[in-house]
């Protein structure tokens, strides 16, 4: 039966500048809360990529987007991110993927296919460019998506997350997936091991993907400059080329990395964000795009939009702290000026 879609809670459509809207749906007999920030490139002759990028169990829609500074990059690089809202299971937010969320009986993949519904009829949305991502719970979900709504989802990236059994032996995906995974070795929440009683290795997600993509069973790896030599960490990219449709599966390895947000705690080499979108703005639903634009390639006229500290807050300009100098062509740079 199809589900009952009513707007909520929606702010103006249309505006020359960019906008973060608090929306809400009914879906499943439940209203459902979402935020979604629309850059100011917007144009609705044009249509334009979609983000979703899912919470961490526990976690909100206004907290993820307060720390993975998705909406900077959004506004640089002009694809729309939306922020979907988890429910309540046993009094804390998740997303409904199996293994410890199995008394769940929300209906996940149907809200988002609904949220994305509704946002296309108001929002030039290019439909070969929807992307998802999440942290921890969040990553999990994305990889649910890309098993279970494979025909509308082009490319995932998990932060922290995994594949749950339940997720993984029913997986059914309809096109070759271009999957990043990233991850740490130490990680105390989800292990990088796995446990065959709740959550997949890491290693078993990636060989999946591998084989299903068809890619060469060899990687490259690749060492990340360690940038930063105090965050305990250091960090290697593995990618593995040749798939199906000229899609790859990667991974950002990240040894003695817990369970963290690269860029913004933890590992500090990379931001995670940023390395997302690179990702994705190669791919569509078809695999390889020859037109792909790195987030350094926007806009030529760099200059500094925001300086951050290491949990994402706006901060000035000053000595002997990490911070992070975010610019107009997407770009993040870490950097420590010392008295």
């Amino acid at each position: 039966m199809k589900q009952l879609l009513t707007l909520l809670v929606c702010l103006p459509l249309f505006t020359l500048a960019q906008q973060t809207i608090n929306g809400s749906i009914t879906h499943g007999g439940l209203q459902r809360d979402y935020i979604m920030h629309i850059p100011s490139s917007y144009n609705a002759n044009t249509p334009i990529p979609l983000v979703f990028c899912f919470h961490g169990y526990g976690s909100s829609a206004s907290t993820i987007m307060s720390y993975t500074n998705f909406n900077y990059v959004s506004d640089t690089a002009g694809f729309i991110v939306v922020y979907p809202q988890g429910t309540l299971l046993q009094g804390t937010t998740h997303w409904n993927v199996g293994s410890w969320t199995i008394g769940s009986t929300t209906d996940d993949v149907g809200f988002t296919a609904s949220l994305l519904d509704f946002i296309s009829t108001a929002y030039s949305i290019d439909d070969t460019r929807l992307y998802s991502t999440g942290m921890s719970n969040g990553g999990y979900m994305s990889f649910l998506l890309a098993c279970q709504l494979s025909d509308k989802i082009a490319a995932i990236a998990s932060v922290t997350g995994s594949m749950t059994p339940q997720t993984y032996n029913a997986c059914n995906p309809q096109h070759p997936t271009p999957i990043l995974q990233v991850h740490g070795d130490d990680d105390q929440t989800v292990p990088y091991l796995g446990d065959p009683t709740w959550t997949k290795s890491i290693d078993d997600v990636l060989q999946y993907w591998v084989a299903y993509n068809n890619s060469n069973t060899s990687a490259t790896i690749t060492a990340i400059p360690d940038i930063n030599i105090f965050d305990g960490s250091t960090a290697e990219h593995i990618v593995y080329d040749g798939g199906d449709n000229y899609v790859t599966t990667e991974h950002f390895k990240i040894f003695g990395g817990d369970h963290d947000w690269p860029g913004v705690w933890g590992n500090m080499d990379i931001h995670a964000s940023a390395e997302i979108w690179k990702f994705f703005s190669k791919y569509n639903i078809n695999g390889l795009i020859s037109t792909s634009t790195s987030i350094n390639e926007i806009k030529k006229d760099k200059r500094i939009v925001k300086i951050t500290d290491i949990l994402g807050k706006e901060t000035s300009q000053r000595r002997n702290s990490l911070l992070f100098y975010i610019y107009n062509d997407g770009t993040i740079e870490k950097k420590i000026i010392i008295k």
